[in-house]
């Protein structure tokens, strides 16, 4: 396998918002490091078009849709500045670049010391800076969202974009009790009004401070996290297909989070 040329067509598909044939349906051995290997030349493509990395994604932290896309374990991918926007209540959000586009609700930790393999929960509680509540809109350059984990990661995690809400400082002496307050989050999804599903912090790998800590011990030191960088931590309900004119909403109980209202263009 060429990483690099992998990578090429991956950035081509997500420019040009068309789909491809998954690579594990046409290259021998097309496994997931392979596939970090087409993260690493994806990121010094990126780069080398003016974009700069802000973070991480990490996907499939919530258990109850592994059996729904075939995906039994975590991926990661990078947030760049051109992907990732502040939002408020109200706002819209264009998803017709996007393939297949669909809509998560997550929570977002931004850290403020680097992070290293071996740190406890309660070590990268310490290290959280703000929390804010987000949604990661996912893409899929693979028709009908048919893949595996490693055309998963191929495709950068399946980001797309992620929009954020407003970020929530942590006190020093608040970051103790931050990962059990944070599984205990409790959130609800509208479509245009409607309830469509509920889900709570603890979907994400049993809590997000608990899903940044498994991405931690798994980059370990070929691409540790540093100090600055934001992460969003997977969906807490299902994802969902999104059209133009749709609105999405949410509300959150168990934490000073407002939660967000979003409309898709």
């Amino acid at each position: 396998m060429d990483a690099q040329a992998v990578a090429g067509e991956v950035l081509g598909a997500l420019s040009e918002g068309r789909q491809i044939e998954p690579f594990s349906a046409r290259l021998e051995r097309f496994d997931t490091a392979a596939a970090y290997a087409v993260t690493a030349r994806l990121l010094e493509l990126r780069l080398a078009r003016g974009e700069q990395p802000v973070g991480r994604k990490i996907g499939f932290t919530n258990r109850g849709i592994w059996q729904e896309y075939g995906v039994y374990q975590p991926i990661w991918g990078h947030i760049y500045d051109s992907t990732v926007r502040v939002v408020a209540p109200g706002d819209a959000c264009d998803t017709s670049h996007l393939p297949e586009p669909r809509i998560e609700p997550e929570i977002v930790l931004g850290v403020d010391a680097d992070l290293e393999p071996g740190m406890t929960t309660a070590d990268i509680a310490q290290a959280v800076g703000w929390v804010a509540h987000g949604f990661e809109i996912v893409q899929s350059i693979y028709p009908d969202w048919r893949f595996t984990a490693a055309d998963c990661i191929a495709d950068n995690g399946l980001h797309g974009a992620l929009l954020i809400g407003p970020k929530r400082a942590i006190p020093s002496g608040d970051r103790a009790a931050l990962a059990e307050r944070l599984a205990a989050v409790g959130l609800t999804l509208f479509r245009n009004g409607e309830l469509i599903d509920k889900g709570v912090g603890a979907n994400a790998l049993d809590g997000p401070v608990e899903a940044l800590r498994h991405l931690v011990g798994a980059i370990a030191e070929n691409s540790p996290i540093r100090a600055g960088e934001m992460v969003t931590t997977g969906t807490l309900t299902r994802a969902f297909s999104v059209i133009s004119g749709e609105t999405w909403s949410t509300e959150i109980e168990g934490f000073d989070l407002p939660g967000l209202s979003l409309t898709v263009r």
